[in-house]
């Protein structure tokens, strides 16, 4: 089964083509950043816009990429929600207008739940049951796995998402957007013995996570340090390091409570933050020191995609899930109402 995959929840378009026999054959993805870098943070209508202009060129490309054409298409998958209520309709109108005109079955796929399986595109591949950490601008979730669709929340952010966190610091120290990535190459020139943040709810039972205060705290840094040294650069990337090592500790720790607790050998992490590779490093550390093993999806696979939207919806369509001629999209959408594969 080839399945097209549509990804539009929030500021990237993107659209692949999965095959179940052969893997991904293609895939596309168009950021928006250059667009909403000017207005300092995703603006909702122009992202919407956007993806309307740039769905139909980029299906034209996977499947020219992959040598097909559009009978060759035997289902199409579409992100359903969370996100972005607009953006999600523009790619579940046209994911759906397509399937209608080809004649194949369609299906909504949770965005999480793509991110989830990211890993899976891999080789090796994680194999169930496994403890996921999924780690993105708007999620920070720890999740028990045991199969497509059997879901069972441990933990998550009670406030901030620990991207939503990297965005606001990057804010404060005075770096573009988007912030994540930035705060990271700051932080590689800051003095990890200068300063040390709070690892929050760390001190207490639970896996639950908060990294609201983090922000206050380099927030609060930064004012005290700019006032009292004359090194105004050195002092950004020194609170950007703390605030790194502070985010990539909290999630260490977590992480190593739920393997412990759920008794698994196997983490996967996903989402755009598990591309950080201070968090990779120390996670692979931590899971050789427990004898066992962390996943992540390649770096362009840690963002929104299309590839993820494929696979998970090739794994759906499989199953003989599908969605009638009436859609919808689900800005908010637990991921534990999934139903499981076989159930």
């Amino acid at each position: 089964m080839r399945v097209l995959g549509i990804e539009t929840s929030c500021d990237e378009t993107g659209v692949a083509i999965y095959d179940g026999e052969r893997g991904l054959l293609a895939h596309a993805l168009y950021s928006q950043v250059e667009l909403h870098g000017r207005y300092g943070g995703v603006v909702p209508e122009l992202a919407s816009r956007d993806h309307v202009r740039k769905l139909l060129p980029l299906t034209r490309q996977v499947l020219t990429e992959a040598r097909l054409v559009e009978s060759d298409i035997d289902g199409v998958a579409y992100t359903a929600g969370p996100g972005l209520v607009g953006a999600l309709l523009v790619g579940a109108g046209f994911g759906r207008g397509l399937a209608w005109a080809w004649g194949v079955p369609a299906v909504g796929v949770h965005h999480m739940e793509g991110h989830l399986l990211a890993p899976m595109l891999e080789d090796p591949a994680p194999e169930f049951p496994f403890v996921a950490l999924l780690v993105s601008g708007g999620h920070t979730q720890l999740v028990e796995v045991t199969g497509v669709g059997a879901y069972q929340l441990l933990g998550e952010s009670l406030d901030d998402a620990a991207g939503e966190a990297f965005d606001k610091t990057a804010k404060i120290l005075g770096l573009p957007y988007p912030g994540g990535p930035a705060l990271a190459k700051l932080a590689e020139r800051g003095d990890p013995a200068r300063y040390r943040f709070p690892r929050p709810m760390t001190d207490r039972p639970g896996l639950d996570f908060s990294f609201s205060g983090l922000k206050t705290f380099a927030m609060n840094a930064l004012r005290d340090e700019l006032a009292a040294r004359d090194d105004a650069e050195q002092v950004r990337a020194d609170i950007a390091r703390a605030f790194e090592e502070a985010v990539v500790d909290t999630l260490l720790i977590k992480c190593r409570r739920a393997v412990r607790q759920v008794g698994v050998g196997t983490l996967v992490l996903a989402g755009g933050v598990s591309a950080n590779q201070r968090l990779r490093v120390r996670m692979d550390e931590m899971m050789q020191a427990v004898c066992g093993r962390a996943f992540y999806p390649r770096p362009v696979l840690c963002t929104d995609n299309g590839a993820m939207i494929a696979f998970a919806g090739h794994q759906r369509l499989a199953a003989g899930q599908s969605e009638p001629l009436a859609f919808s999209a689900q800005p908010r959408w637990p991921m534990e109402s999934l139903p499981a594969l076989g159930s």
